[in-house]
């Protein structure tokens, strides 16, 4: 089996992880790895025995596919010149910072027969791979993401860093388009919006509400799904979902509600996403999350904001 080059662009604190993840994995040559920083290229080069670059365009040449780990505001510059050269390509989350952008990336890489991924990493979550089962009509969903603020991403606000993995997530689970978005947010330590609330309502029905901050000292990742037979509880960190299934249609005592916690194969959500990846380049699959689902969990961040900008 010939091996898939891989280089991997940006190799910050999401970045190097996926080059450790390339380093190990079977069947996958990581060819380069690319950054601005000098120190830390030399430091990551070395630590997983590969080439150091400082330009992405020479660093594609021997590639087949690319991790593009860099700020928004550079995914499509580089994404266009990666698809552009022939390679495959998996874009980290937030696809763009615009939907012409995304579209545009969209077009060139079904032009170019090549694969192109977004990096929604909760997709790959063991718990959220294991529920999808048990789903079955929701009406009511909640979702926390909550934690520390980090200057790392000031460039966006919490709903392109943090929120954009709810906004992928949960019109998945529901199965509908969404027909109303109410959101509200403010700025604290930044200068784009650090806390967001929001209200989705679907077509189907559904309701959402979704809360996003990124200035809580602690982690905070749920996710809460009310059906009219079950309620299903989220653990994103630890990758555990419990189910409280009513055994008959009256509810009388706790007795007549089933508890139930399936089994969860728990594994690096990296790293099953970049497996996914190469597994799609390798085989010529259509990825879980392509870039018509980035595009649209996209449009639906650009949404909220406006919608947060009406009320700021």
């Amino acid at each position: 089996m010939k091996p898939i080059n891989v280089c991997v662009i940006g190799i910050g604190n999401l970045g190097q992880h996926h080059a450790r993840n390339y380093s190990t994995m079977p069947g996958v040559n990581l060819t380069g790895v690319v950054d601005v920083n000098p120190k830390r290229l030399e430091k990551i080069a070395s630590q997983f025995k590969t080439n150091a670059f400082s330009d992405y365009k020479e660093a594609i040449k021997n590639a087949d596919a690319v991790s593009i780990v860099v700020p928004t505001s550079m995914h499509y510059e580089i994404g266009k010149e990666v698809i552009m050269a022939g390679k495959h390509c998996l874009i980290e989350k937030p696809f763009t910072t615009s939907v012409e952008h995304a579209e545009e990336l969209i077009h060139l890489a079904q032009k170019q027969g090549t694969v192109l991924q977004i990096g929604h990493i909760e997709r790959f979550n063991g718990a959220i791979l294991a529920l999808q089962k048990y789903i079955d009509q929701p009406k009511f969903i909640e979702t926390d993401r909550l934690g520390p603020y980090d200057p790392r991403v000031s460039d966006v606000g919490v709903v392109l860093d943090l929120m954009i993995h709810d906004l992928d997530i949960v019109p998945f689970l529901v199965g509908s388009k969404v027909k109303d978005v109410e959101a509200y947010g403010t700025r604290i330590f930044s200068k784009h919006e650090d806390i967001a609330k929001i209200r989705l309502r679907f077509h189907n029905g559904c309701v959402a509400d979704l809360t996003a901050s990124r200035v809580t000292m602690g982690k905070y990742r749920k996710l809460r799904i009310f059906q009219s037979t079950a309620y299903i509880s989220v653990d994103y960190p630890t990758q555990r979902f419990r189910i409280y299934t009513k055994k008959k249609p009256q509810v009388e005592s706790l007795k007549d509600i089933e508890i139930t916690s399936p089994k969860v194969e728990r594994i690096e959500p990296l790293k099953k996403e970049l497996e996914h990846f190469i597994e799609c380049v390798r085989e010529d699959k259509k990825p879980l999350v392509t870039g018509e689902y980035g595009k649209d969990a996209l449009v639906l961040a650009l949404e909220v904001l406006n919608k947060i900008h009406l009320h700021t």
